[in-house]
């Protein structure tokens, strides 16, 4: 553990989650309020499902995160919707830029593929403390 780190008592302690937390906030108030109407029943509740749906998989996986299996599912979960979440942040960018501050998507693409790294480098490391449990 680094010396800066703190212990990871909760699922809030998790990087990932406050990054994912942190851009669901801004899918939420700068991206999707930008999107046109016709949008509303599609992209946006695609968009809203998708952000907010990442970081609960990863307060729900947490607790049980000495399960190897679940909390395997839950991360790969995750993963699956940080895809997803990507291809309608560059549906955005590439259809509806003149609604939504490019810059700001670009950020948040940016946002999510770091966290992507990270779920996968946590994945990673809970898979040999498993191995070293068993």
């Amino acid at each position: 553990m680094n010396k800066n780190s703190k212990p990871i008592k909760s699922y809030r302690d998790l990087e990932v989650y406050e990054n994912l937390y942190r851009a669901m906030l801004v899918v939420l108030k700068e991206i999707i309020p930008m999107l046109p109407r016709e949008e509303k029943y599609d992209l946006v509740d695609q968009m809203r499902r998708c952000a907010k749906g990442m970081p609960a998989l990863i307060a729900e996986g947490f607790a049980k995160r000495y399960q190897a299996k679940a909390w395997h599912k839950y991360l790969e979960d995750v993963l699956g919707e940080i895809n997803e979440i990507l291809h309608h942040l560059d549906v955005c960018l590439d259809v509806y830029s003149e609604y939504i501050n490019q810059e700001t998507i670009k950020e948040t693409r940016n946002l999510y593929e770091i966290a992507g790294k990270q779920v996968y480098r946590l994945k990673e490391s809970w898979k040999d403390f498993h191995e070293k449990r068993n």
